[in-house]
């Protein structure tokens, strides 16, 4: 298979959950944004909508909703991703959207140096997570992607491509 700079970045890319202290540039949030606005959607409907959370208290707050409070404590800075219902027109093909959206920022948050974490554990208090950021429920949270300059270097593993392929036609 050829390793281009896709292909290499992908393979690359980790769940990072330990960072430094160093706090990440607005500019880098910005971009790692814009390139989950160029993800593909149905309709070109792009139905996803952003909170950027870089302040301390509000990461406490939101941490008490989840199992890994650490991570989002110890984080430079969070983006929760949401699912904008109103602009929604298929529910399945909106959320893999979403999903690529998501990608593209982990992606994105990789070339920059920048170690990322996608936590969906949180979703189960999404509607406390609503309040607590101040944002309405025709709003879905989706993801929180916890973003730092990375303090680990996790390995990974993957099933063989054989064992993941089902049948040839």
């Amino acid at each position: 298979m050829p390793d281009n700079n896709i292909i290499s970045l992908i393979k690359k890319r980790r769940s990072i959950r330990k960072y430094t202290n160093a706090t990440i540039p607005e500019t880098d949030i910005l971009s790692i944004l814009e390139s989950g606005r160029w993800a593909p959607s149905g309709l070109n409907n792009q139905p996803w909508k952003f909170v950027i959370i870089t302040n301390l208290s509000a990461k406490v707050l939101i941490s008490d909703l989840t199992a890994y409070s650490r991570i989002i404590r110890e984080s430079s800075s969070c983006i929760a991703v949401f699912y904008d219902q109103a602009s929604g027109y298929d529910r399945d093909k909106d959320i893999m959207a979403i999903g690529a959206c998501i990608q593209n920022m982990l992606l994105a948050a990789q070339s920059l140096g920048i170690g990322s974490v996608w936590l969906g554990e949180i979703l189960n208090k999404k509607e406390k997570f609503n309040e607590l950021v101040a944002v309405s429920r025709e709003y879905e949270l989706m993801a929180v992607i916890a973003l730092g300059y990375p303090d680990e270097e996790p390995e990974s593993t993957r099933k063989s491509l054989r064992n993941l392929i089902i049948n040839r036609l």
